[in-house]
């Protein structure tokens, strides 16, 4: 359509050239804007709030940053999480996403736009995904052409498995690393292909971003020294690369390292040393192509026995001396899992519970990415075809990225965009190759012939089946991206929705923040909470109350202790909480309205996590399990389950509620049971609260008794 408009432009005002330009410039700010207006669902239905766990951390430091400055940021003690310990702020997180957000903050109001930091929060991630699309077209085009870029830019605007993380509310790391990552991808594609030193600095500060912002850097750091590998073996190793790879790694490793939370990890961990090894792999062939102009042959295969021997010798002395001293530190357990996906459940359990680090399910992939999951396979086969450079890193990203998406759910997020770049490709190719096939019918402007495939006896009729069969893809391809972002990505966990009622209209169940904000009124501003560690971030954000444990997860030993806590009985669970000056605790049950993500379903791992570490040596999982070896909460279940804190804080008073008509009461709308133990009181707890749907459920610890009575 905007090609047919253009064509009524008169040549003496636009040439063709100018045409192209005004078409490129029009699709690029259609799916800019498409990827920012599609992120707001959530804003639409429920209003401006901040989705998820992690999302409330981030928001409460912006908040402390805008307040009180970079330099109280920096130095920043909170002493309001994981008590008595506390955790310095400034020094364990990547400040890149909450300096971004200040920095855009102070712009607005600068410009008198008066717009509160929640807000700019909230709007984070949709804009960047606007800048996603445009980096996106960029890379592509370095790649491959400006018309798969343009398709590459759209397809990312609406694609799933990056939407997943970047919807309105999402405020995360991730709802700007992936717009780093492509950056820094384009301006190193840029600098190999010019050998040009100022894109090479250009992509040292855009890591530098990336590492500013997300833990992901890892991957990125690790797939342009492979790059470089491969260059090397495939013998395309040239003067360009050298000095492109050279300024990338020096300047970006110095920036790096300035990040408080990374400090010396570059020269120091384990999944650094790739890079640092391609850089010194980097300096011996620069040498050796230095070496073979400049002597006979002979003497180049002296040197190069020489060299290769001593550079084996002394790198293998080097480093087993290193690893031995503990300089170089081994490999995170996060880093391990991702080798071996059974290693975490085996080893590490609190990793393993996180439910974004399991592996991803074969019908995620068709869910998230749709018809790209087709087409990949048919760029990946171009870019083979076609083996340049520039091409060997797209093809080195998108094998390396379905692997570890395979591995763990939430990096489907990395694959995402090589997903649309490699479709955009495959879809390019053959739109191109087919549309050559269609005679054009327009008499009166005729077009330049273009010279056919005689191939098919039946050209058109092949061609144009084949079209119009892409056309129908591309169509559902909108409509499932629609449909993914509207009924599965758009609903902040803060504020829950479902079909209810006769007539089947919304019901709202806004327990969270009603279980908050009495928490934040009703008790005592110095009262220490004790919950699972997932809610401990929405816990000080929204109730403004000491918290043990939160999703950071840095201390397994204290995560350990409250598992202990709610895995044990009454008296046992009293003497921890006595121990850590416990003075409400918060469960979340979800039994009466049929809410699954609640306690219940998360009990095991409490069980296993308490039971990994010394103290928790009497916590044993298979005492929580019938005789054969299920998990029930019903009249079958295990007596050490049907009594421990946990059991009696989520079902105190249930026995005494019905929740469907025909059922009888106590029935678990979850599990689908009736529970059970019914009949038992609290002996060191009381309810405190207990919210509208029983989704949050609030208990005072009783203080211990005077004994001198």
């Amino acid at each position: 359509m905007a090609a047919s408009f253009l064509s009524y432009l008169p040549a003496s005002q636009m040439s063709h050239e100018k045409k192209s330009t005004l078409l490129t410039l029009m699709i690029l700010t259609i799916a800019a804007i498409l990827s920012f207006l599609i992120r707001l669902f959530s804003v639409l239905r429920f209003e401006s709030v901040i989705h998820e766990f992690d999302p409330y951390f981030n928001y409460r430091t912006t908040r402390f940053l805008v307040d009180n400055g970079y330099y109280d940021f920096h130095n920043w003690f909170d002493d309001r999480a994981w008590y008595p310990l506390g955790r310095i702020i400034g020094g364990t997180i990547y400040p890149g996403l909450m300096i971004t957000s200040t920095i855009l903050y102070n712009l607005l109001h600068s410009l008198n736009i008066t717009i509160d930091i929640r807000n700019v929060c909230v709007f984070l991630a949709p804009l960047f995904s606007s800048l996603t699309s445009i980096v996106t077209y960029h890379l592509t085009k370095e790649l491959w052409s400006t018309g798969a870029g343009l398709v590459a830019a759209s397809l990312i605007a609406i694609v799933p498995g990056y939407i997943s993380r970047s919807v309105a509310g999402s405020y995360d790391n991730e709802g700007i690393a992936i717009f780093c990552m492509l950056l820094t991808y384009t301006l190193w594609i840029k600098a190999v292909k010019r050998g040009s030193v100022a894109w090479a600095t250009a992509c040292a500060v855009a890591y530098f971003y990336m590492v500013s912002s997300w833990g992901g850097y890892v991957f990125l750091i690790n797939l342009i020294p492979m790059h470089v590998f491969a260059l090397i073996v495939t013998g395309r190793f040239n003067v360009k690369v050298y000095v492109s790879y050279c300024t990338v790694y020096c300047l970006g490793t110095v920036m790096s390292m300035q990040i408080p939370f990374v400090g010396f990890q570059p020269i120091q961990s384990s999944e650094h040393m790739a890079a640092f090894g391609v850089f010194g792999l980097c300096q011996i062939v620069g040498f050796y192509q230095y070496a073979a102009s400049k002597l006979s042959k002979e003497e180049l295969n002296l040197l190069s026995r020489f060299v290769i021997s001593a550079t084996v010798v002394v790198s293998l002395v080097v480093a087993m001396a290193l690893q031995l001293s503990g300089k170089i530190a081994p490999w995170t357990g996060r880093f391990y899992s991702l080798l071996d996906p059974s290693y975490a459940k085996n080893n590490i359990p609190i990793i393993a519970s996180v439910s974004e680090h399991q592996p991803t399910a074969w019908s995620s992939f068709y869910f998230d990415l749709q018809l790209l999951v087709f087409m990949f396979p048919v760029g990946l086969y171009h870019c083979f075809a076609n083996l340049t450079t520039e091409n060997i890193f797209i093809i080195l990203y998108g094998v390396t990225s379905i692997y570890f998406a395979g591995v763990m759910v939430r990096l489907m997020l990395v694959l995402a965009p090589v997903m649309c770049i490699l479709a955009s490709i495959g879809l390019n190719k053959t739109m191109t190759s087919f549309m050559k096939n269609l005679e054009s019918t327009n008499k009166e402007t005729p077009q330049p012939k273009k010279r056919a495939d005689n191939s098919y006896s039946v050209k058109n009729e092949v061609a144009m089946a084949v079209v119009a069969m892409i056309t129908l893809f591309l169509t559902t391809y909108v409509f499932h991206c629609t449909w993914v972002t509207s009924e599965a990505y758009s609903s902040p966990s803060i504020v829950l929705a479902a079909r209810g009622g006769s007539d089947g209209s919304r019901m709202i169940f806004d327990d969270f923040r009603e279980a908050y904000y009495w928490m934040r009124q009703n008790t005592e501003e110095d009262a220490k909470i004790m919950s699972w560690w997932d809610y401990g971030y929405q816990i000080t954000a929204m109730a403004n109350r000491t918290i043990l444990v939160d999703n950071n997860t840095w201390n397994n030993t204290h995560i350990s202790r409250v598992g202990q806590a709610m895995s044990s009985t009454e008296d046992k669970a009293y003497e921890i909480m006595q121990e850590l000056d416990v003075d409400y605790v918060l469960v979340i049950f979800g039994g009466m309205v049929g809410y699954s993500s609640d306690d219940i379903n998360k009990f095991l791992w409490m069980v296993r996590i308490g039971g990994s570490t010394d103290r928790g040596t009497h916590i044993h999982e298979k005492d929580y399990y019938t005789p054969s070896g299920e998990f029930r909460v019903d009249r079958e279940g295990s007596p050490t389950l049907l009594n421990c804190l946990m059991y009696k804080l989520c079902y105190y008073k249930f026995g005494n509620v019905y929740t469907d008509a025909n059922k009888p009461m106590g029935y678990d709308r979850v599990r689908n049971v009736e529970i059970g133990n019914k009949d038992f009181e609290l002996d060191v707890l009381e309810e405190a609260y207990t919210t509208q749907h029983w989704l949050v459920r609030i208990y005072k610890v009783k203080p211990m008794s005077n004994r001198g009575i």
